[in-house]
């Protein structure tokens, strides 16, 4: 793998859309990002790897504006510029699009597009101009989206065209990405991974901040790797592998797969569903039937494509909503669809639920760090007494967590919403994993999150089921399905279409299930 800055020494500065020279920033007493050189090719695909806290989108924040480097200077298209806000990367050409989208929900798409800025003072001529721009772009990229659309209303793959969309529409000839496969299907990140190539045809730069080291091989041209806030390689694609980026980004070899995993030995039902059925609010049939049971010493993974009712179903088994018919055996206790289980009755009987969305569901974003940690447990003995929270108690159980996951920086006192998304998942796997229990439900277990945790995540979930607990995993990814899960079930249109032993799982007969099939 080729060293820092050896990659970049015989190309002309010309030919480079970025160049960031000895960037360094720090956050009080955390560095996160010291002297730092990043060379990005013009109209390349280059990818930015690293573990959660390794500075990876404090240094492209840098780039975007949002954060004041303390000293370094940033080169665009071979021009010394000082980039002081979002605005002034806006007017050098570089758009960004954060792994949680910066859109309003309320508005259309077209409005979101023209939200600060307007071409014109007419409200009404402002929106036609806009809509023909937006037409002659979906058109020269295919990204397609309805612009009439309240955003609250469009898929996870709309939202995100939209946000590359409202970049282009800007004028970006740069293009950063943090994470954009985050929450996309796999059929949607084959879309998006078309558009990008198109764009990267036509000249566009993107850089691609991901964890997701097998996406990096299949687009990116070249990469560069961070450690601890420096850079500590640069590398074309062609020169390297998965597992030497791996090494390189973790100081050490990663094993994530099934070859250390020990056999189930399946022990009594911990959990028992029957006849779940749901309609939403709107009336549409969400759930069909569903008979599902965990037993001790397992884990579950439910597989299929995204919006065909498995984040449903984990709601309903979690507590957070009653089904319109069905019931609930867990620890003894018996639940109808007219008096169903609450989150808060489901802890006491020793179910723990990590949820799909750490920052809707997990975590308070406002609060301390050791205020999310200890979110739903405040009432246990250990954390308060006689009506009084220990604080104390509390902030010191935090700390054993974030040494015990890794959660970096190690600051209980730091708010939530200051931590990386990997770092939050790892705090909030920390507080329901850390309670023992005897089910745990988990959604989207490694989402956001790096190479070296999802080895040391998939551990503590192995470990759990050695210890008999039933675990349920639901995951979009398929390849986290087939190296955890025991036992699959697949879902589609809120129906289980198939229930396979690992054993006898390929991705030919799972992706059929997942459509339906037979």
């Amino acid at each position: 793998m080729t060293p820092s800055g050896e990659s970049s020494s015989s190309v002309s500065p010309a030919a480079f859309a970025v160049q960031m020279t000895g960037v360094c920033k720090r956050f009080g007493a955390v560095q996160a990002n010291l002297d730092v050189d990043l060379h990005v090719q013009r109209g390349t695909v280059h990818g930015i790897v690293g573990e959660n806290g390794a500075g990876k989108s404090t240094l492209m924040s840098v780039l975007y504006g949002l954060y004041p480097a303390d000293s370094g200077q940033v080169t665009i298209e071979g021009q010394l510029v000082r980039i002081a806000s979002a605005h002034d990367a806006i007017a050098h050409g570089v758009g960004m699009v954060h792994q949680h989208f910066m859109l309003v929900d309320t508005l259309s798409a077209i409005e979101n597009v023209m939200l600060g800025a307007e071409p014109h003072a007419l409200l009404a001529r402002a929106g036609e101009i806009v809509r023909q721009r937006l037409l002659a772009l979906m058109a020269s990229t295919g990204l397609k989206v309805p612009l009439d659309v309240p955003v609250g209303q469009l898929q996870v793959g709309d939202q995100q065209r939209l946000e590359i969309l409202k970049a282009l529409y800007r004028g970006a000839r740069i293009l950063v990405l943090d994470e954009p496969t985050a929450v996309l299907t796999p059929q949607e990140t084959g879309q998006l991974f078309g558009v990008l190539r198109l764009l990267r045809s036509q000249g566009v730069t993107i850089i691609l901040i991901t964890h997701k080291l097998k996406e990096v091989m299949q687009l990116c041209d070249d990469v560069t790797v961070m450690r601890g806030g420096r850079v500590v390689a640069r590398v074309a694609i062609a020169d390297t592998s998965v597992d030497q980026l791996a090494e390189a980004m973790v100081g050490r070899k990663v094993v994530i797969g099934r070859a250390f995993d020990a056999e189930a030995k399946p022990g009594e039902v911990k959990l028992a569903a029957s006849g779940i059925s749901l309609r939403d609010a709107q009336g549409v049939q969400r759930l069909q039937g569903i008979d599902l049971q965990l037993r001790g010493g397992e884990i579950v993974g439910i597989a299929g494509v995204s919006g065909n009712g498995q984040s449903e179903l984990l709601e309903v088994l979690a507590g957070l909503q009653a089904p319109s018919t069905g019931t609930l055996s867990l620890a003894g206790r018996h639940f109808e669809a007219a008096a169903w289980m609450t989150p808060t009755l489901a802890r006491t009987v020793g179910l723990a639920h990590v949820p799909e969305d750490r920052q809707a569901r997990a975590v308070v974003m406002d609060f301390a760090a050791w205020e999310s940690a200890v979110l739903g447990y405040e009432a246990l003995p250990a954390y308060s007494r006689w009506g009084w929270m220990l604080t104390a108690h509390m902030r010191s159980a935090t700390r054993s967590m974030m040494d015990r996951f890794d959660v970096r920086p190690r600051q209980v006192q730091l708010q939530s919403s200051k931590f990386s998304g990997g770092n939050q998942q790892k705090l909030v796997l920390a507080r329901e994993l850390g309670q023992a229990p005897q089910v745990l439900l988990v959604g989207q277990p490694t989402r956001g999150v790096d190479i070296g945790a999802i080895e040391f995540i998939y551990s503590q979930l192995r470990a759990l089921k050695s210890q008999g607990c039933a675990v349920l995993v639901l995951s979009s990814e398929l390849d986290e399905i087939l190296a955890l899960s025991d036992r699959v079930v697949v879902m589609c249109q809120g129906r289980i279409t198939g229930e396979l032993a690992i054993d006898a799982c390929s991705e030919n007969k799972l992706g059929m299930l997942m459509t339906g099939g037979a």
